[in-house]
């Protein structure tokens, strides 16, 4: 059976976070922070108002697959948590399905060098293997944001892509991509030696 984030019981608390399902009603709290030049520049997409990126934040597919932060009740960042397929021929497919995920995250740069973004990040890949029972997570940036690729790092995922000049940044240049993952008996590995 695929898993499904409903499967978790949220609210999850770590030492100082909080992490629950993203509602309509964080829009104008992840928007204070992602509208920022500092972290607009890496993200996929980008939003002149308000009113336009309340639109994409609250699409249901979008807003199914997104996690807040909260710090003593303040939203200081958004996960996100997109379950799929793996890949599998065509007659074991069913086998694939929902196996694994895609992770991404934003963290409001008033909240960043705390060990905030890794503290949450950490729980998310939890959720994913002791929660959801998934067998993979993976995570891609741009090679340039080295804050990102350092935490996946920090959390033992592994560089597994390296692509060249591959992405179009709305700067007008073209940027690497680093793709890092991580499998579940890695994760656990990593847990039983500290």
């Amino acid at each position: 059976m695929a898993a499904d984030l409903n499967d978790v019981r949220w609210p999850v608390q770590t030492r100082r976070l909080l992490i629950r399902p993203a509602t309509p009603a964080d829009t104008a709290a992840t928007w204070s922070f992602r509208r920022l030049p500092a972290v607009d520049r890496w993200m996929s997409s980008r939003s002149a108002s308000l009113d336009e990126y309340r639109t994409k934040f609250e699409d249901p597919d979008r807003l199914a697959k997104t996690l807040v932060i909260e710090l003593d009740g303040v939203v200081i960042g958004d996960l996100m948590l997109a379950i799929e397929d793996a890949w599998a021929q065509s007659d074991i497919q069913e086998q694939a399905r929902g196996v694994q995920a895609e992770l991404g995250w934003c963290l409001s740069p008033d909240h960043t060098g705390q060990g905030y973004a890794t503290e949450a990040v950490a729980e998310l890949i939890r959720i994913c293997f002791e929660d959801l029972g998934l067998r993979r997570i993976k995570a891609d940036c741009f090679a340039d944001n080295e804050a990102s690729w350092r935490l996946m790092e920090r959390l033992h995922m592994r560089r597994e892509l390296h692509t060249v000049r591959e992405s179009l940044h709305r700067s007008g240049q073209w940027l690497d991509d680093f793709g890092y993952a991580l499998l579940a008996e890695e994760w656990r590995a990593h847990r039983r030696h500290g």
